[in-house]
């Protein structure tokens, strides 16, 4: 049935839960997983939402980030050589999140995303946005949400 499965995770309780269904899933289907964390950018300027720092402080942020990302990916493929399944931990730079997800989906030739959803609805979606939508709505591949 699905030969890659991708699933999005930033660490948190709510995407340690779409791991688990992804590595379920892909032991029910003999597929291997890919474990995406997508690796923001520090921003540069203060209208990012940046304060002005060296060069080698951005690049020590960075690192500390990315380290802190392979860490969270690195947890699922333990969890996944646990049940025998394969999984190849990815981490991706971008602040663009749902473009992140998708083209890594592509780029591993995934036959399924899955990824969790906070489930806000109203002012609060408007506020905080959705990624999982931004997914949803532009991804070819097909996508599991978990809430």
């Amino acid at each position: 049935m699905y030969k890659r499965i991708l699933v999005a995770t930033d660490g948190s309780k709510l995407s340690e839960q779409a791991v688990e269904q992804a590595i379920d899933l892909a032991d029910l289907t003999g597929a291997e997983v890919v474990a995406l964390k997508v690796v923001p950018c520090y921003p540069q300027t203060y209208f990012e939402g940046g304060v002005s720092l060296a060069a080698p402080e951005v690049a020590r942020i960075e690192k500390q980030w990315q380290d802190e990302a392979m860490g969270v990916v690195n947890a699922v493929k333990s969890a996944g050589q646990l049940r025998e399944v394969k999984v190849k931990p990815v981490t991706v730079k971008s602040d663009l999140i749902a473009e992140a997800i998708i083209a890594t989906a592509k780029r591993h030739k995934c036959d399924l995303i899955v990824m969790a959803s906070h489930g806000r609805r109203g002012i609060k979606r408007l506020l905080l946005g959705s990624e999982t939508q931004q997914v949803l709505t532009h991804s070819h591949t097909p996508v599991l949400v978990l809430r």
